[in-house]
C-alpha cells in the first residue's frame, strides 16, 4: 500500500515559513536560484534593452526614403515594446531585493547588444536585426539558466524572447523588402 505524498507543503508549516524573513519580500525560503547572479543577469538585460530602446528611436527619427514609412512605424512599435521590457525587468529586480541600474555609466558595456546608428534605412534594419539576435540568444541561455530555480523570472525573459523572436521576424522581412 502507498502513501500519498501530499502536493502541497502543509499549511501550518506555509505559515510559519512566511513569517521568517518578512524584510525580503518576494524572496522566501522556496527560492532556489542564486539571487546575485540573477540580478546581475537582469541588469544586463535592463541594460540591453535600455540600448535598444535608443537605438531604435534613433532609427524612428531617421528613417528617410522610399521603404521608410513601413520601417519607421516597426522601429516605433519596437521602441515602445522595449522600453516595456526595461520596465519588467527593473521591477522584477526590485521585487528580488535588488537595484535597477539605469545609470548611462556604463550602459553599453552591460548591455549584451551594441548602439549601432547604421547610416542608411538598409544598415539600420540589419543592426536592429542583428541586435535582435543578440537577445534571443542570451535570453533564451538566461532562461535556461534559471530553469526551476526561478519560475518567475524565466518567464518574464521568456515573455520577453518571444517578442524579441518577432521584432526579429519583422526585421528579417523589411530588409528582405529593401533594394540592395
Amino acid at each position: 500500500m502507498s502513501t500519498k505524498q501530499p502536493f502541497l507543503t502543509d499549511i501550518k508549516t506555509l505559515r510559519d515559513r512566511a513569517r521568517q524573513h518578512i524584510e525580503q519580500g518576494a524572496v522566501t525560503a522556496g527560492y532556489k536560484a542564486d539571487r546575485e547572479t540573477v540580478l546581475k543577469l537582469l541588469n544586463e538585460a535592463l541594460a540591453t534593452e535600455i540600448v535598444c530602446t535608443l537605438r531604435y528611436k534613433r532609427h524612428y527619427y531617421m528613417a528617410e526614403g522610399l521603404s521608410a514609412s513601413i520601417a519607421a512605424a516597426e522601429f516605433l512599435e519596437h521602441a515602445q515594446q522595449e522600453q516595456q521590457h526595461a520596465d519588467w525587468l527593473a521591477e522584477r529586480i526590485v521585487q528580488l531585493g535588488g537595484a535597477p541600474n539605469f545609470s548611462p555609466e556604463g550602459l553599453q558595456d552591460r548591455s549584451h547588444a551594441e548602439y549601432v546608428e547604421g547610416d542608411t534605412l538598409r544598415d539600420m534594419v540589419k543592426e536592429d536585426l542583428i541586435a535582435e539576435r543578440i537577445a534571443i540568444d542570451s535570453y533564451r541561455e538566461i532562461a535556461t539558466y534559471l530553469g526551476d530555480k526561478d519560475p518567475t523570472t524565466r518567464r518574464i525573459m521568456e515573455e520577453i524572447l518571444a517578442q524579441e523572436e518577432e521584432h526579429a521576424d519583422d526585421m528579417a522581412a523589411i530588409l528582405e523588402a529593401l533594394p540592395s
